[in-house]
C-alpha cells in the first residue's frame, strides 16, 4: 500500500501546448481518488505520468516514499486498467491475466493460486477458459481488471475504464469497483469525464480543467460548496441553473432582481453579499431546489417566481421541467405526480437557503 504525491507536476508538448499546469494534490494510502473533468483537461495526462508513461517537465511525483520522477513504469509497483481492456484476444482469460507475471517469472503454482484468487473476488472463474471474443463487454473489463489485481500492486490505475460499457453495464461496474476497493484496501486513482462515475466511487473527487486543478473535495462539499462556477455546473444532474441579475435594496432587504423577478436573500447571506448591492451578480440554483407552488405549503411570497412550462421530461420517480422567465430558461426537478402542461404558466418556489452567487468577472463563489 502507498501514498501518491504529486507537487507542481506540469506537461508540456510539442509547439508549446500545456496540458497539465503545476499541478498537486496527494493522495492518502487505500484512498479513491477519482480526477474529473471535460475532455482535454489533462485529467489522463497527468494519471500517465504518475504510471510514468509520459514523461513530466516540471515537478516531483512520489509513490510512498519514493521519488519515481526517473523510474521506469515497470518499477513503479503499480497497475493500469485502460478504456480498451488491452487483452491479448488470442490468449484465454487465465492467459490473459497470468501473462504479466509470467514475464516477472513467478512460480507456476503462484500464478495459479493469484489467478484464481482474482477470479473469485471478480466473479468469473467459470469464464477463464475463454478467450475474450467469446465473453461480454463487461466480462472483459473484469478481466482486464483481474490482470492488475494479481500483480498486488501499490497503486491502482484506471483510465475511464467504464466508458466502452452500456449505461446499465456502467453501473454494475462502479458498484462491483467499490466492493472491490473495500475488499482490497489498496490505493485507486481513477480518470472519469462522468461526473456521476466521480460522485458515486471517490472519496475524494480532483476537478480539472485546461490542465488547472479547480478544487479537490469530498463529493458533498463538492456539489455543496463549489468554489467557482465551473466546478458548480460540471457537478451535478441537470446541471445548477445560472441566471444574470442584479443585487438589489427593497425596504432594508437585499433582493436578487433577474429583470423580470426577484427574489429575496436569506439573512445568513446578507453580509457577503452587501458589496455587490447595485452591481451585477450571477446567481445559482439546483433544480431540486426549485418546487412547484401547488406542492408547497406557505411558500414566501417573496421567493415565488412565475414561469412558463417549455418541455417535460418525465424520469419515473421525478419529472424534468424546463421553464422559462422572461430573461432565462431554467429546469426544475419535481416529484413524478408533478406534471403541468407544456406552455402552461406556473409559480415556482425558490428555495432560498440553497441558492448560490458568484463573482460575474472572476467566476468564484461569493456565498
Amino acid at each position: 500500500m502507498a501514498q501518491v504525491v504529486l507537487k507542481d507536476v506540469s506537461k508540456t508538448y510539442n509547439g508549446g501546448v500545456k496540458a497539465v499546469d503545476r499541478v498537486s494534490f496527494e493522495v492518502q494510502d487505500r484512498e479513491f481518488l477519482v480526477l474529473v473533468g471535460p475532455s482535454g483537461c489533462g485529467k489522463s495526462t497527468t494519471l500517465r505520468m504518475v504510471a510514468g508513461l509520459e514523461e513530466i517537465n516540471e515537478g516531483r511525483i512520489y509513490i510512498g516514499d519514493r521519488l519515481v520522477n526517473e523510474v521506469p513504469a515497470k518499477d513503479r509497483n503499480i497497475a493500469m486498467v485502460f478504456q480498451n481492456y488491452a487483452l491479448y484476444p488470442h490468449m484465454t482469460a487465465y492467459e490473459n491475466m497470468a501473462f504479466g507475471l509470467k514475464l516477472r517469472k513467478y512460480p507456476k503454482a503462484e500464478i495459479a493460486t493469484r489467478v484464481k484468487e482474482a477470479a473469485e473476488i471478480l466473479g468469473i472463474k467459470d469464464l477463464l477458459h475463454r478467450r475474450p471474443g467469446e465473453i461480454s463487454g463487461g466480462e472483459r473489463q473484469r478481466v482486464a481488471v483481474g490482470r492488475a489485481i494479481v500483480r498486488k500492486p501499490a497503486v491502482f490505475l484506471f483510465d475511464e475504464p467504464l466508458s466502452n460499457l452500456d449505461a446499465k453495464m456502467r453501473v454494475q461496474m462502479r458498484a462491483e469497483l467499490n466492493k472491490l476497493h473495500i475488499r482490497l484496501q489498496t490505493t485507486m486513482i481513477y480518470v472519469t469525464h462522468d461526473q456521476v462515475e466521480a460522485m458515486t466511487l471517490g472519496n475524494r473527487i480532483v476537478v480539472m480543467k485546461d490542465g488547472v486543478i479547480h478544487q479537490i473535495a469530498d463529493p458533498i462539499t463538492l456539489y455543496d460548496h463549489p468554489v467557482n462556477q465551473f466546478v458548480a455546473s460540471f457537478i451535478g444532474n441537470p446541471p445548477m441553473n445560472f441566471m444574470n441579475g442584479r443585487m438589489i435594496r427593497v425596504d432594508s432587504k437585499l433582493y436578487f432582481d433577474e429583470g423580470s423577478f426577484r427574489v429575496k436573500l436569506v439573512d445568513e447571506m446578507t453580509a457577503k453579499l452587501m458589496p455587490y448591492e447595485g452591481k451585477p451578480i450571477l446567481f445559482g440554483i439546483r433544480s431540486e431546489d426549485i418546487y412547484d407552488k401547488l406542492f408547497v405549503s406557505l411558500a414566501p411570497p417573496e421567493n415565488i417566481v412565475k414561469a412558463t412550462v417549455e418541455i417535460i421530461e418525465p424520469m419515473g420517480s421525478e419529472v424534468y421541467l424546463y421553464m422559462r422567465s422572461k430573461r432565462h430558461t431554467f429546469i426544475a426537478r419535481v416529484g413524478g405526480h408533478d406534471r403541468p402542461e407544456v406552455n402552461q404558466d406556473i409559480d415556482m418556489v425558490f428555495d432560498m437557503s440553497r441558492v448560490h452567487f458568484f463573482d460575474p468577472e472572476t467566476e468564484e463563489t461569493v456565498v
